[in-house]
């Protein structure tokens, strides 16, 4: 049973997957591979069934099972443009790394269909747009192939936050094809530098007001909405605060998901405790503002960095109630199971440095169940005990 279960184990078809975890139920409720008796064994990968509330999932042994988020809050499941991996590949990524909880987000925007371009930054000069056709893709693919073993929730990234007089229409077209089915909504753009060579532009400050009929229904239907908004870049590294500051003030009742903490490639060289401070203080003014930890340029840039980790790994302790983490990874035809892995790995490794409970809220999906109000509960950790070797 290990070897196929294993991380780097051949694919596992449904089939196996529903067998596998018959097979092993009994096991993992006496502790065998390291979930209620934490004993430090080979473990497999964790179902859905673990996290019904009452059952008999025990401990989340961190010694023994992946440090890996079971949770992907920010997964684009369509790309920018050319082919797509198809819709029941990415599931079989999910579920060969043991991810059970995604939002499946299309792309906030999408390149010309003339266009052979695949991806915008190797195109400047062609326009980026958003569009509804990716989230009509996502919807109709998750009712024809929606897979029994995973929790996935659908977001609309359709909306133009610049054009938000176009929004509404946009919205009564899902609902009326796809009612009740899209529960998030983003990734939205507010301000992205890397897209200013494809026609796009810092939504002006005064179209923000604007999005009262949108910002409303969101609130209506409890649906939260993840903004992309640059804090700045490496030559002014608050030029673009004040977009997010105005969005907060205005729509302070919505649940705002603040995607890769406001950092992008053009700043990653921020003072730590100079980032950390403004995101404290937002977070400390607007009780319903959430930060997301996707993209690996954090990892690679800004939490590796010896200098500035252990100050991050402190934040997220502290405010680990209000983060979800992500791998934003974009499922263009080009890419493969082995690129998904390694960014979800990357997106992870801050989370192996967190103490037990920031653990549980964020990569075990606390947060997320609370802030869906999903019936789900995220297993508790097992206790670190005096003479265990240390966490790998």
């Amino acid at each position: 049973l290990a070897a196929p279960m294993a991380e780097y184990g051949p694919p596992l078809g449904k089939t196996w997957t529903m067998r596998r975890n018959q097979l092993l139920r009994p096991l993992l409720a006496s502790g065998m591979f390291g979930l209620s008796g934490c004993i430090a064994q080979p473990a497999p990968l964790l179902s859905l069934t673990d996290f019904q509330p009452g059952s008999a999932q025990g401990c989340y042994d961190r010694r023994a099972q992946p440090q890996t988020a079971v949770l992907d809050a920010h997964l684009h499941f369509r790309p920018f443009g050319g082919s797509a991996i198809p819709f029941e590949e990415i599931v079989g990524y999910l579920e060969r790394t043991g991810v059970l909880f995604v939002n499946i987000m299309g792309i906030g925007q999408t390149l010309p269909v003339s266009s052979p371009c695949i991806y915008y930054l190797n195109c400047p000069g062609t326009p980026a747009k958003p569009s509804l056709k990716n989230d009509f893709v996502n919807a109709a693919n998750l009712v024809a192939l929606a897979p029994k073993d995973l929790h996935l929730t659908l977001a609309m990234t359709f909306p133009d936050m610049e054009h938000p007089e176009t929004i509404q229409e946009g919205l009564q077209l899902l609902d009326l094809e796809f009612p009740e089915l899209f529960l998030w909504a983003g990734e939205v753009n507010l301000v992205k530098q890397a897209l200013f060579d494809n026609h796009h532009a810092p939504v002006p400050l005064a179209k923000i007001g604007e999005w009262g009929p949108f910002m409303a229904t969101l609130r209506e239907r409890g649906i939260p909405i993840s903004i992309h908004s640059d804090l700045g870049n490496d030559d002014d590294d608050t030029a673009y605060l004040p977009w997010m500051e105005e969005v907060l003030r205005l729509y302070p009742d919505n649940t705002i998901v603040w995607v890769h903490l406001g950092l992008s490639k053009e700043l990653i060289a921020m003072d730590a405790q100079r980032h950390i401070g403004i995101l404290q203080s937002l977070l400390d003014r607007y009780p319903k503002l959430m930060l997301d930890i996707s993209w690996r340029v954090l990892e690679d840039h800004v939490f590796s960095d010896p200098a500035r980790q252990e100050r991050y790994v402190s934040f997220l302790n502290a405010y680990s109630e209000r983060i979800l983490p992500g791998t934003d990874f974009l499922a263009s035809g080009n890419k493969s199971l082995e690129v998904y892995r390694t960014e979800l790995k990357a997106t992870s490794r801050i989370l192996r440095r967190l103490n037990d409970d920031a653990f549980r809220n964020i990569a075990l999906g606390r947060n997320y169940f609370r802030l869906l109000d999903l019936d789900f509960e995220a297993p508790p950790v097992c206790p670190f005990r005096a003479g265990q070797s240390e966490r790998p």
